[in-house]
């Protein structure tokens, strides 16, 4: 905290100050601030704001809530030692992220045992960690979508400090940290931000409830509060980039759109400090325009995720069809959006029972700004009892939905525990400490489904702690029969994107797919090598030209026949690399 304290009420009456046993009337500014100019709390000082006598309420920009979003806020000194400082950074060309939530990654749920862990992440080519939203929410755990106080790094993981030393450990093992920030809403308990001002709108909400105030009046300042949000974490933390949740979600008209806005502060802070920093969106518009450049006219966004592919490549695994995976159930689906990034590019959509997408200029926009995944947080989670592929694939088809993402033409994203086949499930969790809340929550989430036709009963209660206990990940698990096989698979591919220059070509036109959809094969080519997959459950002879294996997996772990003629036999459920 500098220069003195000050917030912003622009509505408000009178603003005072609770410090300690005091407190303190603040003094009107312009453009609705409050301050106490030469006022400077030490650190480990609490406090809070009284406004028109209501309160105290904590800071909307506190660092640090140590008895939660409903107490005083605390100074928290903004330095610190940085073991790492001669880090210079990652960029996202040619990188492989790994997802994973700071409660469930290991049995302690905190960063320092976090950070025990990053060697397991070196050796299996990860080059980015992206966690979960770590701000401040109410309760012990949850998924971390229910922040109410951004700026403020939830105690349970281990606070400020504890988020300082993962950053660090991360940069100390050569890993880059992204991290997921929430701009479209707020949780449902402890959002003290309309006691302050108008940071939400009274227009039209979204899914998870009232909508920032993007547009409107005094919407000035609510920009800059999420800027500012988005700043703090790549300059004081040393973060390397953001992943920036459901931003379809963000209603904003302005003529310079939130985004664009973004990444040009964005862009100015990674030349000052000397280290990429990067931006990535999770849309669910399939508009290229996110990550075209400012220059042409884009928003200028480093990346997006696609979601096609995850949806193409579960129904080509699962054989699943039902909702948004309806349109993904031809082979020649997934064939399109390893060339194309998207298969909903203006063609209609039948879940959405419209037109959705629009194409990317394959000529001019690189491969790697889309990021992929096979398994993430969201279409595990919510799914009615958050199983992974795992719980229905066997090793054959978990190495193809590896290969498909490490070898592909994306930037591949991992989720906690996939790359070792992990049986635990990753389910939807909550502990809202309000009683009508948990039970709305749980009552709505088990309705949900029980609509979609599953029996109640299996579908597990996200109040009951054993929800969240049952998502911690397994290690014990990493040396044993098939998960150590994936494992290896895993780390395997990874040193084959690492050492040929194919796997990481940015350019689409470097791709091309073969798709047999009666045999229920295809064949993925990266410049000079060949991805070849048989999703069916029988043999087939594929006719590939001779070259040398520099990968395979077989379901059933048995070797591969010699190439006849041109021609080679791939087992079922198995993956062949050539070179």
């Amino acid at each position: 905290m500098t220069d003195g304290i000050r917030v912003w009420a622009p509505r408000a009456n009178r603003v005072d100050l609770r410090l300690g046993g005091d407190t303190l009337e603040l003094s009107r500014t312009d453009g609705g601030w409050w301050e106490s100019r030469g006022l400077e709390p030490a650190p480990g000082t609490d406090y809070g704001f009284l406004v028109d006598g209501d309160g105290p309420f904590p800071d909307p920009r506190s660092r640090q809530q140590p008895d939660g979003v409903h107490g005083l806020s605390r100074v928290v000194d903004p330095g610190h030692d940085w073991a790492a400082s001669a880090w210079t950074g990652r960029q996202l060309a040619g990188s492989v992220i790994y997802e994973l939530h700071i409660g469930t990654f290991t049995t302690e749920g905190t960063f320092d045992a976090a950070a025990e862990r990053l060697d397991h992440l070196v050796s299996i080519g990860v080059d980015f960690v992206e966690l979960l939203p770590v701000n401040a929410f109410n309760g012990t755990h949850n998924w971390g979508y229910d922040g109410v106080l951004w700026y403020a790094v939830h105690e349970g993981y281990g606070g400020p400090d504890g988020y300082r030393r993962f950053v660090d450990a991360c940069h100390a093992a050569g890993l880059g940290v992204i991290q997921d920030v929430v701009y479209n809403h707020l949780g449902p308990s402890g959002n003290y931000l309309p006691k302050f001002g108008p940071y939400l709108t009274d227009g039209p909400g979204n899914t998870w409830g009232s909508s920032l105030n993007l547009d409107g009046p005094d919407s000035d300042t609510v920009r800059r509060y999420i800027l500012d949000n988005a700043l703090m974490w790549l300059g004081e933390y040393h973060v390397d980039g953001l992943r920036l949740d459901a931003v379809h979600a963000l209603t904003d008209h302005s003529a310079v759109h939130l985004l664009e806005q973004l990444a040009g502060e964005v862009a100015a802070l990674s030349a000052s400090v000397g280290r990429p920093l990067s931006l990535v969106a999770e849309s669910d518009l399939n508009d290229p325009k996110l990550i075209t450049p400012r220059e042409a006219n884009g928003f200028g966004l480093d990346g997006q995720w696609s979601d096609d592919f995850h949806h193409a490549v579960h129904v080509a695994l699962t054989g699943e069809t039902t909702g948004y995976y309806a349109d993904f159930e031809p082979l020649s689906a997934l064939g399109k959006v390893l060339t194309r990034g998207f298969f909903h590019d203006g063609t209609f959509s039948s879940f959405r029972e419209r037109t959705h997408g629009r194409p990317i200029d394959t000529e001019r926009m690189p491969t790697w700004r889309l990021v992929v995944a096979n398994q993430n947080h969201d279409q595990i989670g919510n799914r009615a009892i958050g199983d992974r592929l795992s719980a229905q694939l066997d090793a054959g088809q978990l190495a193809i939905a590896a290969a498909l993402t490490l070898l592909g033409p994306f930037t591949p994203m991992l989720f906690q525990g996939e790359e070792w086949g992990a049986s635990t499930p990753w389910q939807f969790f909550t502990s809202h400490p309000e009683p009508e809340l948990g039970r709305a929550t749980a009552e709505g989430r088990i309705a949900e489904f029980s609509r979609m036709g599953w029996d109640p009963d299996v579908v597990p209660d996200p109040q009951d702690p054993a929800t969240f206990t049952n998502s911690k990940l397994d290690w014990d698990e990493l040396a044993n029969g098939d998960h150590a096989r994936v494992l290896d698979f895993y780390r395997s591919a990874a040193a084959l994107r690492r050492e040929h220059p194919e796997f990481t070509d940015p350019r689409f036109g470097s791709t091309s797919v073969e798709v047999n959809e009666e045999e229920r094969w295809l064949v993925l080519r990266r410049g000079a090598a060949r991805v070849l997959v048989n999703f069916d459950g029988t043999a087939h002879t594929l006719p590939v030209p001779d070259g040398q294996v520099l990968l395979s997996f077989t379901a059933s772990g048995e070797g591969l026949a010699q190439p006849v003629g041109g021609e080679r036999l791939v087992p079922a459920h198995s993956v062949v690399v050539l070179g």
